[in-house]
């Protein structure tokens, strides 16, 4: 099942993709794609309605992120041998945790905000899993069984602010808009292996990343059970679980993102997005 929330910003209302790929009105039976529609009994429910009797969503509408509101959005470093290499560092012993601010996160065709004073603004495509269960030191054996779904974020990363600024990763990676997510939350029983789905990313319609997540270093049920080691999950909170090779980074010479530039990406099964970079102004 694929639960999308659409409409302006601020405004949006929940809803589902059905089999043909059309959007249908699910706010008859759900408020919004929060905590509470993501309890086993809530998504068992709405997979057993009929897409049929609701109400069919004619035109062109804006996704927003696909869930109410993140708790938090945990991110994976350095998850990908690949792309572990092509920044010049040694594939980690243990997953690498950082946060990403949840003022960050977007529709999956927001545009990208190249920040104010920006000069290495980059991409990451990156599977995405949104936790749908209190997690606390949760087996790798039990730990699939704590996520409600899977969506595509994209982990824009401001390289000189992640790297040469000083201090952690976080204010690299937080910006506004640097977290398009969606454009659907595909539940986890359309997912059944999340360790066989292939991601890429164009840049102006050119292949920069190409990858798989059977490349992952730590899987995702490796880095569920992990984090929850150390943080207590709760439904609607996200973890992005890494980037394979390709980003602007890792290019010779390095390639950044700039105004005007359009970037595109895709998960296999979990849709598409597209984002146009716009200049930051106040009133981005």
């Amino acid at each position: 099942m694929k639960l999308v929330r659409y409409g302006p910003k601020g405004r949006e209302k929940p809803g589902l993709v059905d089999p043909d790929g059309k959007l249908r009105d699910l706010s008859r039976h759900l408020y919004d794609t929060d905590h509470l529609a993501l309890s086993e009994e809530s998504l068992h429910k709405f997979c057993s309605i009929d897409p049929g009797i609701l109400g069919k969503v004619e035109g062109t509408h804006r996704f927003g992120v696909p869930l109410r509101r993140v708790g938090k959005c945990v991110c994976i470093g350095l998850n990908y041998t690949d792309h572990a290499a092509e920044t010049n560092s040694k594939p980690p012993k243990e997953p690498i945790i950082f946060m990403k601010a949840t003022s960050s996160l977007c529709g999956p065709n927001d545009p990208i905000i190249v920040p104010k004073d920006s000069v290495k603004t980059d991409w990451e495509v990156e599977l995405a899993v949104i936790i749908g269960r209190k997690t606390r030191h949760v087996s790798e054996d039990e730990a699939l069984d704590c996520v409600a779904g899977y969506a595509i974020m994209n982990d824009v990363s401001e390289r000189e602010f992640q790297i040469e600024r000083g201090g952690q990763w976080v204010k690299g990676k937080s910006c506004d808009n640097f977290g398009p997510l969606g454009p659907w939350l595909v539940t986890r029983d359309d997912v059944p292996d999340p360790q066989v789905l292939e991601l890429w990313l164009d840049v102006n319609g050119e292949r920069m990343q190409t990858g798989s997540t059977a490349n992952m270093i730590f899987s995702v049920r490796t880095i569920i059970s992990y984090v929850s080691r150390f943080i207590t999950l709760y439904p609607c909170d996200v973890i992005s679980t890494g980037t394979p090779a390709g980003v602007g980074l890792g290019k010779k010479p390095p390639r950044f993102l700039k105004t005007g530039d359009v970037v595109t990406l895709g998960v296999s099964g979990l849709g598409q997005q597209r984002q146009e970079c716009v200049a930051w102004s106040p009133s981005t």
